[in-house]
């Protein structure tokens, strides 16, 4: 058995894929049913990363904020998006972004790099009424992740020799920091049930899950 994990380490490595790029299309479509009034549309991506998302959602939204904390990553978030006006990246953390609110709001496998309790009271005002909350998360396993993460090994290696066929070299790129998830699943689910009422909150594959909320409409 340690040998076949062993064996899959090394078919993954040399076919790397991006996890939370797999769940941009459920971030979009989500964003799209976020369009509620007559606009104009403001999308804020918490944890921006590089500025891949955030420069998506520049085709669907007239206004970007890509949030970032770590001034590195920040400048190369600012290099991918150079061509698009609509996209504005801040360094920073959730207060940078004042009182503002959004019509969309999105983290991708950032929320377990922040506090839990004062983050979630935090982006529960950063949504504008009709408005979405859109979280990719990881939170940290149990028994019940058992058959996503069994199912994820699995097909990893088949999606990283379809996205990646061969070995890619280059230049190093900006990393953002990881850091393990210390709450489990339900742990988030139930405060998060405290403070946005209504929320949806699923398991899915990749070690990931999807929380999503709307803020009522006035």
């Amino acid at each position: 058995m340690s040998g076949m994990l062993a064996a899959l380490d090394r078919w993954n490595a040399r076919h790397p894929w991006s996890h939370n790029q797999a769940y941009s299309r459920v971030v979009l479509t989500h964003g799209r049913r976020a369009r509620v009034g007559g606009g104009p549309f403001r999308a804020l991506d918490v944890g921006c990363g590089t500025g891949v998302l955030a420069s998506r959602l520049a085709l669907e939204f007239d206004e970007v904020v890509g949030l970032e904390p770590s001034a590195p990553t920040a400048a190369v978030a600012r290099r991918t998006a150079a061509h698009l006006p609509a996209v504005r990246i801040v360094e920073g953390s959730l207060d940078a972004v004042g009182h503002e609110q959004f019509d969309l709001v999105t983290l991708v496998a950032v929320l377990h790099h922040l506090p839990l309790d004062p983050a979630l009271r935090r982006l529960r005002h950063l949504v504008r009424p009709g408005g979405r909350l859109v979280v990719v998360g990881v939170a940290a396993e149990t028994r019940r992740d058992l058959g996503w993460s069994v199912l994820s090994t699995v097909v990893n290696p088949v999606v990283g020799a379809f996205r990646h066929p061969r070995r890619r070299s280059g230049p190093a790129r900006a990393q953002a920091p990881t850091a393990p998830a210390t709450e489990t699943f339900e742990e988030i689910r139930t405060l998060a049930a405290r403070y946005l009422p209504g929320m949806r909150m699923r398991r899915g594959p990749f070690w990931r899950y999807v929380l999503v909320w709307e803020a009522v409409a006035v």
